[in-house]
């Protein structure tokens, strides 16, 4: 039986792939300290499961000593790590908070693997943070979006990188960290430029997981606040397909292996904050309220992934629409998120 160790295991991301693995047979260890809101509903819903059990630690990646202490006890042979600070806004507020996680956690699982594991397979979750604001790309403003008038299949990993914001910049140093022990130390690990990832188990705010934020305010009768004019536009991919997108990568160690990809849902998964209220206001038969507020610091006006080196290299694209993956979440919030 392999065995597969993943960080950020009782988050949105890392409970689906938890039990995506441990439904295929792997032996799962769940890394998560369960600061984050819904970790620990999201890990009593695992350990429900009849069908696989898993084995849970509650550890927090900044401790050096009890991380290698998991990889001296267990045969890993593959590491997903998704454990992190994830919004913009709280780097901004606790920078040295943001870079003690991002950077010191990051840094402690690459040590673990040098050291104690080099075999292991690593898929590291960056962001396309890594790139900024992208000020030096032509945009252009319509009606309800933004769009890229000189780049037409979105932002490709040879797109220089910029980092802003504190998370910016904790994210993409190990970003860079990760790439670079791969060919320093011949590890195979590899770093995942996610876009907006959504789908079940997520518990979303107004400071990260949106979509996910949006239908809970929506069923709450609350007005959502969009932050700017709304036409930022994100690539947007279920999470089903980003879990597909890690198995082939496990599965092909030799061939992502030191390389950095862009993962989101590229141009036929791209959409506006305002055509996202659309789509939600036709799931619910009623027109949604919403404000407007200032942008906020670190925005990126557009962003989409330039999808093909993934393509290319593992033969995966997303399957999910944006409309399908929408009613998804849309569901499954109504029927499992309180005061709903």
């Amino acid at each position: 039986m392999k065995t597969i160790l993943i960080t950020g295991g009782a988050g949105f991301i890392g409970t689906n792939a938890v039990n995506h693995f441990a439904n295929r047979g792997w032996k799962v260890i769940v890394v998560d300290n369960l600061s984050r809101k819904g970790s620990e509903e999201n890990l009593l819903w695992l350990k429900s499961q009849s069908e696989y059990s898993i084995e849970f630690m509650n550890i927090d990646i900044v401790d050096k000593p009890t991380i290698e202490q998991a990889f001296r006890d267990n045969n890993i042979d593959a590491v997903i790590h998704l454990a992190g600070q994830v919004a913009v806004t709280n780097s901004v507020l606790d920078p040295e908070r943001d870079f003690e996680i991002n950077g010191i956690g990051t840094f402690n699982i690459l040590e673990a693997l040098r050291k104690i594991s080099p075999e292991t397979i690593m898929i590291n979750a960056s962001t396309n943070k890594v790139y900024g604001p992208l000020d030096h790309l032509k945009i252009s403003e319509l009606q309800d979006r933004y769009q890229f008038e000189s780049i037409t299949m979105g932002v490709n990993e040879k797109m220089p990188l910029d980092f802003h914001s504190p998370y910016g910049c904790s994210k993409g140093a190990l970003d860079q960290y990760v790439i670079d022990y791969a060919r320093i130390y011949s590890l195979q690990t590899t770093t995942f430029r996610q876009s907006c990832i959504f789908g079940p188990r997520q518990f979303g705010s107004e400071d990260q997981g949106w979509i996910s934020w949006f239908i809970y305010a929506a069923l709450r009768k609350k007005t959502i606040t969009l932050y700017g004019n709304g036409k930022q536009v994100r690539d947007v991919l279920y999470i089903d397909d980003l879990i597909r997108a890690y198995e082939l990568a496990i599965n092909n160690p030799e061939k992502i292996k030191g390389k950095a990809f862009n993962i989101g849902g590229g141009i036929s998964n791209s959409i506006s904050l305002l055509e996202f209220i659309k789509i939600l206001s036709k799931i619910m038969k009623k027109n949604v309220p919403f404000c407007f507020s200032d942008a906020r610091p670190g925005d990126q006006k557009i962003y989409i992934s330039d999808i093909e080196r993934i393509s290319n290299l593992l033969g995966w694209e997303p399957k999910v629409s944006v409309d399908d993956g929408v009613e998804n979440l849309f569901e499954w919030t109504k029927e499992n998120t309180k005061d709903a």
